[in-house]
């Protein structure tokens, strides 16, 4: 795998008034995902993230991202990461997801302040022809984040954290 390349992404940080953040759990997609091995059951916890198209920007590709998997549109831009950082696939993981050709994801993050009402928030609800990417969803503190979620996503998370741990309440 070191030879594959690392897929162009971005993360999201969709804070709420009271400065918690939007976090999703993993839904078992036809590529047999939630993987036991890389989805821990209480560790399968995630914030909305995707590719890069071509010719897009970081925001404009956040923005479309947080739309796809979430529904939302109200959401105001609080801060971008500058530096890219990348995380690995796990090994069986890289095999079996649509994503194989990859070696993991490079990415650069966006937080941004929701400024609707929670029912634009629609995870079960599918805006594009792939399957939803969560199961249910919940406003969680940051700081939590890197315990919950998957365990080859957790450096990265610890990552996040620290980028936008002074984004409080509204």
């Amino acid at each position: 795998m070191p030879d594959l390349p690392y897929r162009p992404n971005v993360g999201i940080c969709l804070f709420n008034a009271e400065g918690l953040v939007f976090a999703g759990r993993a839904y078992a997609n036809p590529f047999g995902w939630p993987d036991p091995e890389i989805f821990a059951e209480g560790a399968d916890w995630a914030l909305p993230q995707g590719g890069i198209d071509a010719n897009e920007d970081i925001v404009t590709a956040a923005r479309r991202e947080l739309w796809e998997e979430t529904g939302v549109t109200s959401a105001a831009l609080i801060a971008v990461t500058q530096e890219w950082w990348s995380y690995d696939f796990p090994v069986r993981g890289a095999r079996i997801h649509k994503l194989h050709p990859f070696r993991g994801q490079r990415q650069r993050w966006v937080a941004f302040r929701f400024t609707g009402e929670e029912s634009e928030i629609t995870v079960a609800a599918t805006h594009t022809e792939e399957p939803p990417e969560f199961l249910e969803w919940r406003w969680r503190p940051l700081a939590e984040l890197p315990s919950v979620a998957p365990l080859h996503r957790r450096q990265q998370y610890a990552r996040v954290v620290s980028a936008f741990e002074d984004v409080g309440p509204a």
